[in-house]
């Protein structure tokens, strides 16, 4: 109805510009054409109305944060999400974790199912407890150190960030457990923590909430580089080459199998799995554990890497691998990076040529901490899954966002992590975009310069540890030129929907302003800086 609504409006605005020119506006007793008349009585009908009704859930969820709300919780208590579509719905699984620890006790590994992306009902846990192959396989490698260590028989475990995956008629869910006992005594300052898991479940039907346990399929691998002993809090040398967390799944166009992974330690690793378990085939020796296909700063000596959460996917249109991560800590100055290559193990290069596989930093930056004016705005935004859905071929970014510290009047507003799904777009060069309003089925239409016209606000995503990046004006005028806090020219093509401002394109689309009160239609754009950071714009008046 927008569109029609938006084209009458145009015609009449016309007619009216038109008869002011021509100075033969209707006095009060001439009569109107049938035509007039038809525009006036729409414009009656539905002066500003829209019959779209957006998400209207309030971002502080704290009042209904405990577990015998969970009903209510919508994207609520969300962190480290991954999404796949089975049927008429998506389902979304995540790591443990919730504002104030209300999952405790309630299983490993919590999800949800959308049927619309929007509207998101709780249903559980994927496993009632830790899986015991965990504690069995631990004990066994402690067993085989040499000097041989003793066993732990109460592990502390964290269940995180699992990734779900259709493999031909099954699907698969690697999952992450990390066991936080020190190697040796209990002080993490004198000791480097147990390594970490990645196993396996399998299901037909997700549905059904059946997951069958397959166990292990890859751990935390030592080099012989470092010892497990630490000076002090402040020795980051870590001692696993390769950490066994946050995996991630790609077919290749051959059908190879492929799992990424990796956290921190010495970058991030590709390793090749049997397509009839989705394990590998062996681990018995250091290069069965893949190859590093990223890494940040000095990849031959830095063994603390401030990286993490590999998400894959191949692009067939592009013929494209694209690689999501992680940078830096997960609280506030969380951002995501994006890299590619047209080999599964690399090298992967950013849109500014440099080789993220021997280290360089990733770019371009698709996002950062932030904030549009009337909200407290958004941190520790990353850790995305990167999903498609397969009827109609849209891509879509999903992650936490977390409330800023110290917000007033909610009680540590930096634990409040809310499941947030936003549109992908791709420029022309074949690089992805994340959209700068959070995903909530406002339809599509026909943009037009009148629309384009008005005050806007911008925020570039330039890197800034920890700090929010905090929006200005930008006033689009009917000349083409544009004020506010940006000078230059500006111009739509409305067929291919790129709107260019002084020379660079950007992509615009209808959106849902979330930050309004109360919460409305709007336009936005997203682009690329010639530094690699994302710019991002709000149509606002």
């Amino acid at each position: 109805m927008k569109k029609l609504r938006l084209l009458y409006k145009g015609i009449l605005g016309s007619m009216i510009y038109t008869l002011l020119l021509t100075g033969t506006a209707c006095s009060k007793d001439e009569p109107v054409s049938e035509e007039e008349q038809e525009v006036i009585e729409e414009e009656k009908e539905e002066p500003e109305t829209n019959s779209f009704v957006g998400p209207t859930y309030k971002d502080d969820y704290t009042s209904i944060a405990s577990w015998s709300e969970r009903s209510q919780w919508n994207l609520a208590n969300v962190h480290d999400p991954t999404v796949v579509k089975d049927g008429e719905y998506y389902y979304m699984y995540q790591t443990d974790a919730s504002y104030g620890n209300a999952h405790e006790g309630h299983g490993h590994y919590p999800y949800r199912r959308s049927k619309d992306l929007i509207n998101w009902e709780f249903k559980g846990a994927v496993f009632p407890e830790a899986p015991s192959w965990i504690k069995d396989s631990l004990n066994s490698m402690r067993a085989d150190m040499d000097p041989s260590l003793p066993p732990i028989e109460n592990p502390n475990y964290g269940f995180w960030a699992p990734h779900v995956t259709k493999v031909d008629d099954k699907f698969r869910l690697y999952y992450s457990v990390v066991v936080t006992n020190p190697i040796i005594g209990n002080d993490p300052n004198s000791s480097w923590t147990e390594r970490a898991f990645i196993g396996l479940a399998e299901s037909n039907d997700l549905s059904s909430g059946n997951w069958e346990d397959k166990g292990m399929v890859i751990s935390s691998i030592a080099d012989g580089e470092e010892t497990y002993l630490r000076d002090n809090g402040n020795d980051w040398s870590g001692y696993f080459k390769f950490n066994a967390i946050d995996p991630s799944f790609v077919v290749t166009p051959e059908g190879e199998q492929w799992l990424i992974y990796g956290s921190w330690h010495s970058g991030i690793s590709a390793v090749q799995v049997d397509p009839s378990t989705g394990k590998p085939s062996k681990l018995e020796a250091l290069e069965d554990y893949g190859v590093r296909i990223a890494g940040r700063g000095n990849v031959g000596s830095n063994r603390w890497q401030g990286l993490e959460a590999p998400e894959i996917i191949y692009n067939q249109e592009t013929g494209f691998y694209y690689l999501f991560q992680a940078y830096d800590e997960l609280s506030v100055a969380y951002n995501t990076r994006v890299v590619r290559s047209q080999n599964i193990t690399g090298p992967y290069y950013g849109i500014d040529g440099g080789n993220v596989t021997e280290g360089a930093e990733a770019y371009p930056i698709l996002t950062h901490p932030y904030k549009f004016d009337g909200h407290t705005g958004w941190v520790g935004i990353s850790h995305p899954s990167v999903f498609q859905n397969p009827d109609t071929g849209k891509w879509f970014y999903s992650s936490q966002g977390r409330l800023p510290e110290n917000v007033a009047g909610i009680n540590v507003s930096n634990a409040v992590m809310m499941g947030q799904i936003r549109e992908i777009y791709w420029t022309q060069d074949g690089w992805p975009l994340v959209a700068p309003e959070r995903y909530a089925g406002v339809p599509d239409t026909e943009i037009t310069k009148a629309e384009i016209v008005g005050t806007w606000e911008g925020i570039t995503l330039e890197y800034q540890y920890r700090s929010m990046q905090t929006s200005y004006d930008v006033i689009f005028r009917a000349d083409n030129s544009l004020g506010g806090g940006l000078d230059g020219t500006w111009s739509l093509d409305a067929d291919s929907g790129i709107l260019t401002i002084n020379g660079n394109d950007f992509i615009v689309d209808t959106a849902w302003d979330w930050e309004a009160s109360p919460r409305e239609e709007t336009l936005t754009y997203a682009g690329i800086a010639s530094s690699g950071a994302s710019i991002w714009g709000k149509k606002v008046d």
